[in-house]
């Protein structure tokens, strides 16, 4: 069956609706730091909500867009919120203008359909209209989190943001070099 998606800004009156996004993931192995080089770990972990709470998502989904950053949201042909990114529109970096990718999310029940590519991008474009060299991720460690950033053509970071690193040195510094 072929599902229609639509794509477009959210609004600060409709961030509650992340609520409708089944944020779940299992987990089977994940990058770490083993006797200093990273390689995959068994992890073998269901996370069955939100990584750091809905309400931590919720607060940052509305900072992003109350400081004229970008979140848009992906929707099903009934109008269900599915998925949503967001991107921030605070430049820092020392040799390119970098802005945080600071979430991405597709509900569990419609990931592997381009919906977080299609997010992803969307962001990308629009930081590319404010004129920035790179989008700077912190993306969780599991094995299929890192492999979706790759496969979009991330790589880690030259330029590590050293407070982003320090609160969760788990997390991988990646970035996307816009077109």
């Amino acid at each position: 069956m072929q599902h229609t998606y639509t794509y477009r800004a959210l609004a600060l009156d409709e961030c509650e609706r992340i609520n409708e996004i089944n944020p779940a993931q299992y987990i089977k192995r994940a990058w770490r730091e083993v006797d200093g080089q990273r390689q995959l770990v068994e992890i073998d972990y269901h996370e069955n909500s939100w990584p750091d709470g809905y309400e931590h998502y919720l607060s940052k989904l509305k900072q992003t867009i109350q400081d004229n950053g970008y979140a848009v949201g992906a929707f099903d042909e009934n109008g269900k919120l599915i998925g949503f990114g967001t991107v921030n529109r605070d430049m820092f970096g020392i040799k390119y203008k970098h802005v945080l990718l600071d979430s991405l999310f597709t509900s569990l029940e419609h990931r592997n359909k381009g919906i977080g590519k299609k997010l992803f991008l969307n962001c990308a474009n629009m930081a590319q209209k404010w004129g920035v060299d790179k989008i700077y991720i912190c993306a969780g460690s599991a094995e299929d989190t890192i492999a979706f950033y790759y496969a979009l053509g991330c790589k880690e970071a030259e330029e590590i943001k050293t407070e982003l690193y320090e609160s969760d040195p788990r997390d991988m510094q990646l970035e996307y070099l816009i077109k």
